[in-house]
């Protein structure tokens, strides 16, 4: 049997627009407040792409496409995931409102319910907070609710790319109605 590693089976894909996003989009709206690395924001670009997630929107000085950094992790993500740049996480949480969006903050704030502990309500937009300082508090006091992964550890931080991750996976699980292992029916 032939081995193939990823990297030539994602550079098939890589820049390929061919298959347009449709309606089977989740219905989810990234929002990424005062993000510092353009390769956190990259990796973010690829697993929004991977769920397919309407759009994702860069606030204050969080890289946005173009970007040598973002592209890089990336991988053609950013060409493939519709995004805009506004200048703070305020204003897009306000439009998204506006708009029937339930915006819930993922951050380690007290108020946070666990994230598979709560039921995401559709349309929905997460925020994905500062690396060191997390969401804005005047973000969070205008969020729908706020939700976090559990950090037992006791730097109480998770990279925001692998927190994406698990919110997005998540949302996208409870989008398409999937049960978790173990649970009855």
């Amino acid at each position: 049997m032939e081995h193939r590693s990823m990297d030539h089976v994602m550079t098939i894909h890589e820049g390929d627009t061919s298959e347009p996003r449709s309606d089977l989009d989740l219905p989810l709206v990234i929002i990424l407040d005062r993000l510092r690395s353009a390769y956190n924001v990259g990796n973010v670009f690829r697993i929004a792409e991977a769920v397919r997630a309407r759009e994702i929107i860069s606030c204050g000085y969080t890289a946005t496409p173009p970007h040598p950094k973002l592209e890089k992790t990336a991988r053609g993500c950013d060409v493939l995931v519709p995004s805009r740049n506004l200048p703070t996480a305020w204003k897009a949480v306000g439009e998204l409102q506006c708009a029937g969006y339930n915006v819930f903050a993922v951050d380690t704030a007290e108020s946070a319910v666990l994230y598979h502990a709560c039921t995401l309500p559709f349309p929905l937009a997460l925020v994905f907070g500062n690396e060191a300082l997390g969401v804005s508090p005047e973000v969070l006091a205008i969020c729908d609710g706020v939700i976090c992964l559990p950090a037992l550890g006791c730097k109480n931080s998770i990279n925001v790319g692998n927190c994406a991750a698990v919110c997005m996976f998540e949302a996208l699980r409870q989008w398409r109605g999937e049960e978790r292992e173990g649970t009855e029916t």
